[in-house]
């Protein structure tokens, strides 16, 4: 056991220093990312929201979501997909649990 502890202490800074060496590109990246992506909305951007939230739904009273391609109809149920998943990811995160 000991040998393996010794061997384990004097590996650990290389260890170390090669998964910060790794991370940090990665780490830049995401973080470049997170503040790109995930701010909220301008308020020049919610005026364009709106227009699109009433064309999507004169597009289901209207119908002519149904003149849509099988890849457009495919992505628009991937990203409802995706949205409905976060949701639920989040409502259980706030709940502390899935039941209840």
């Amino acid at each position: 056991m000991a040998p393996f502890v010794r061997n384990l202490v004097e590996k650990t800074p290389a260890l170390v220093n090669a998964a910060v060496t790794y991370l940090k590109p990665r780490l830049a990246a995401f973080w470049y990312y997170t503040t790109v992506e995930l701010v909220p909305p301008t308020p020049a951007e919610i005026p364009r929201a709106i227009q699109s939230l009433k064309k999507i739904v004169s597009s289901a009273q209207t119908g002519s979501f149904k003149q849509l391609t099988v890849k457009e109809a495919l992505l628009n149920g991937l990203v409802a997909t995706e949205v409905s998943t976060w949701f639920y990811v989040r409502e259980i995160t706030g709940k502390r649990g899935i039941i209840g």
